[in-house]
């Protein structure tokens, strides 16, 4: 079992509001709504994603790799390297 599955319902409403707002966003556009008003909704939408991403991430240092649910991987590399894409992002 993931580490995220006890929070999946939550997970997915997120992800559900999330894709509302890009949907949003696609109006905005085809309404030729203002520029800056298009830009702050998606960074909206950007800040939601990588709220998600950070609590998977929490999810899966708590549960994936204090349990080493994966043998013979680098659980703690893997973690780090997860990390450094969300950092550049």
């Amino acid at each position: 079992m993931r580490g995220y599955y006890a929070g999946k319902q939550d997970i997915q409403a997120r992800l559900r509001r999330i894709e509302g707002q890009v949907r949003g966003i696609q109006r905005m556009v085809e309404s030729d709504e203002y520029c800056i008003d298009i830009l702050t909704q998606i960074t909206a939408a950007s800040n939601a994603l990588k709220k998600v991403a950070v609590g998977l991430l929490d999810d899966h240092i708590r549960h994936c790799v204090v349990n080493d649910t994966e043998k013979g991987k680098d659980m703690v590399a893997e973690a780090t390297a997860a990390i450094e894409r969300l950092v550049k992002s």
